[in-house]
């Protein structure tokens, strides 16, 4: 009896084995055309490689120029009279003098700038006790009292530069040295070199500043004196000057203490020295003296650059006794440093305008104060020391004395 395993399946893989023994002995010769093919497990096939995305590599930016900005003011004659000086003892607890009440109402918009400068009109000093009109000498305590305001830089070649002689002149420059650092005063210069330059970087921009004055009363240079101011004819040195300072900064500033004592009208002497400085190189031109407003505008240089003159910016304060000697203008103006990536500059100076201020006091000029005119009244006016003051009158007196496209809204 025979078994059957596996059934057909199992016949053809034992036909398979005895063929394989068969051809392995000899015994059976293939056709060499014959395909033999050999049963072997195939492994699962591979995946293609997915190729890893590579991030393109990020651009380089493209150099860009550096932008910064000043916002400077300029204000006009701070005239220190007798009432000043009397409330500013008055108001010291110390018994000195304390005149920070008198720009208390000013403080505020003058932190909106980051350079304030102001022609200091009169001597500061404490070589000379106080004095007033015609020979005037202001306590020390004036130059820090500013700084306190926040002024940073101080013009002080004005005809009223020599009142005191030459110890005047020496104890004045002792007073604005003791200043902190980042305050400069200019105007009395070394006779010897001329070349005691001013200097003041405020957000990268680095200001120079020169004074002049076109008189000084009819007094000469005090005997001497190792400083005095130089005169508005001195015009070889003043190119000098200038042609020193260009190279060492971006803004050029000269203040000129010029013009008529309360007379609006430009003279053409003025027009002449603006436009000749500007064409030196200068650019902003700061006018003082006239103690009354006077129109502003802007130049164009030899070379064809802008450049801005304020012919008279009037009082800052003062106890003066006429009513045009109470309005002021103060300068608001931006200049902008441009720095390519190749390291060159260009400067512009941008959107000039001018605050128009008021000098109030009541009678027996008491409380002698300054403040915007936006921010004044027609009963302040009505109050007013000698004379009445109304915003009507004070606008008229603007409209008709300052170029109306420079006036602040």
């Amino acid at each position: 009896m025979s078994l059957k395993k596996g059934g057909p399946a199992f016949l053809v893989i034992a036909a398979g084995v005895v063929l394989a023994l068969a051809v392995a002995s000899g015994n059976i010769t293939l056709p060499s055309s014959a395909p033999v093919s050999v049963a072997t497990a195939s492994p699962a096939a591979s995946p293609e490689p997915v190729p890893t995305p590579t991030a393109a590599p990020a651009a380089t930016p493209a150099p860009t120029p550096t932008v910064q900005t000043v916002r400077f003011s300029a204000s006009g004659d701070n005239l220190i009279h007798e009432g000043l000086y009397n409330q500013a003892h008055a108001r010291a607890e110390n018994g000195g003098y304390d005149f920070t009440a008198a720009y208390a109402d000013l403080k505020e918009f003058y932190g909106g700038f980051d350079l304030n400068w102001i022609n200091q009109e009169t001597l500061v000093n404490d070589a000379y006790p106080p004095s007033a009109y015609p020979m005037f000498s202001t306590p020390a305590e004036m130059a820090e009292n500013l700084y306190q305001v926040g002024f940073r830089a101080f013009s002080l070649s004005n005809n009223h530069s020599y009142d005191k002689g030459a110890d005047g002149i020496s104890s004045s420059l002792a007073c604005w040295d003791a200043l902190p650092e980042d305050a400069v005063a200019t105007g009395f210069y070394n006779l010897s070199t001329y070349d005691n330059y001013a200097y003041l970087t405020v957000n990268g921009i680095t200001f120079g500043f020169l004074s002049y004055t076109q008189f000084t009363n009819g007094i000469p240079t005090p005997s001497g004196s190792e400083y005095g101011v130089i005169y508005l004819n001195q015009t070889d040195v003043i190119e000098k000057q200038i042609s020193d300072m260009r190279p060492n900064c971006d803004v050029l500033v000269v203040s000129c203490h010029w013009g008529v004592e309360d007379s609006h009208d430009v003279t053409e002497q003025q027009r002449n020295t603006a436009q000749w400085l500007a064409d030196q190189g200068v650019d902003l031109i700061i006018g003082t003296h006239p103690h009354v407003t006077q129109t502003a505008q802007w130049l164009t240089a030899a070379d064809g650059t802008d450049a801005f003159v304020v012919y008279s910016l009037g009082n800052l304060i003062s106890a003066q006794s006429k009513p045009d000697n109470m309005i002021g203008l103060i300068l608001d103006i931006t200049f902008q440093k441009t720095t390519a990536p190749d390291g060159t500059t260009n400067i512009q100076i941008l959107d000039p305008s001018l605050h128009p201020t008021v000098t109030q006091y009541e009678n027996g000029y008491r409380n002698i104060r300054v403040m915007l005119f936006q921010d004044y009244t027609d009963a302040l006016g009505a109050a007013h020391g000698v004379f009445t003051l109304s915003r009507s009158y004070i606008q008229d007196v603007l409209n008709q004395t300052v170029d109306t496209s420079f006036l602040a809204a």
